[in-house]
């Protein structure tokens, strides 16, 4: 594996003017955004044409456009490639071996925390019944389920379920957390407080109200969901997916709804985009947003201070941040 490159790209003979790092960036609004950085040239490239150079320091590929565009950086030098993602499923069956790649930590925890919560009030709260019944003209008071007092189980504990637990600490709920592996560990507030290992999420599922689901996609964790899982869930339970939607065995699930046993709130889903005449749609006490996550007004300018630290970073011949693929091998 290859040592992350700090040379400039654009590095300048003895006597010439100081080197420019070259960053490619692929849209007008995130050029905007990142503005003139002393130091750094920024070029457009969105990885759909021939690239307009044959070295860059960082290149950022668009969001939401799927691994597969990396295959545009075969045969380029790039220093590193920074995502505007947190997840990085799939991405190295495209990426130049040993090519350095960034996800977007940092960028996506809030507004995909605030997602998480909203659908799950929502669920809770009858808010799509209240909308169907509008739409309809019809005053159709209901009581529904709190949120507070629920005994809500946070499967995964990463920066985004840091951010729901946070997020979760208003509304007086009963916390079970659980990771890859069982700890003790200090979350956002500074509080010491358990996790429980993922080989204990069997026995957890049956005493949860509500499940929020916010792993990353692995070969551990695809259809972690599983017909026999989504047995285990109380009647009743709401199942909230923000990881990714092979998690979640979509079968399994229809099943499951159909028979009006449990419900879900998913912004992932798989396949995606969910095809119209796909049964998911048709099942009850089901609401769906389109993984939108991380597409909030937020996005942008966290994107754009991302950026530029890492801009900073290769400026002082400093590490990048959050490299999951391609880095260095430890010493």
């Amino acid at each position: 594996m290859r040592a992350l490159r700090q040379d400039p790209a654009g590095a300048a003979r003895p006597g010439a003017a100081a080197p420019r790092l070259v960053v490619a960036l692929p849209g007008a609004t995130l050029e905007r955004a990142v503005g003139e950085i002393a130091g750094a040239e920024i070029v457009r490239w969105d990885l759909s044409t021939p690239p307009p150079r044959d070295r860059f320091d960082i290149v950022v590929p668009p969001y939401m456009d799927g691994p597969a565009v990396l295959r545009a950086l075969a045969g380029v030098s790039v220093g590193l490639v920074q995502s505007q993602s947190i997840g990085f499923d799939g991405v190295a069956d495209f990426l130049p071996d040993g090519m350095p790649f960034a996800n977007a930590a940092t960028v996506h925890e809030t507004s995909t925390a605030e997602l998480a919560i909203g659908l799950t009030l929502a669920m809770q709260r009858g808010l799509p019944d209240f909308v169907r019944a509008g739409d309809e003209g019809r005053w159709a008071p209901a009581r529904h389920a709190s949120l507070a007092d629920r005994r809500v189980l946070l499967v995964g504990y990463g920066g985004v379920s840091r951010a729901i637990e946070a997020r979760l600490a208003g509304f007086e709920v009963e916390l079970t957390r659980v990771a890859r592996t069982a700890r003790t560990t200090h979350n956002d507030a500074g509080e010491e407080v358990p996790v429980h290992g993922i080989d204990e999420l069997p026995a957890l599922l049956a005493a949860a109200e509500i499940v929020i689901v916010a792993v990353p996609l692995s070969a551990e964790t695809r259809g972690l969901f599983d017909a026999a899982a989504l047995a285990r869930l109380s009647d009743g339970a709401l199942l909230v997916n923000v990881a990714r939607g092979p998690v979640v065995d979509t079968g399994a699930l229809v099943a499951e709804l159909s028979r009006g046993r449990i419900r879900a709130a998913l912004d992932v889903t798989d396949p995606e985009p969910l095809p119209a005449e796909h049964p998911l749609w048709g099942c009850p006490n089901l609401l769906v947003s389109p993984h939108v996550g991380g597409a909030s007004t937020a996005m942008i300018p966290r994107m754009a201070r991302l950026v530029r630290r890492q801009i900073g970073h290769l400026l002082a011949g400093e590490t990048p941040e959050n490299v999951v693929l391609g880095g260095q091998d430890p010493a």
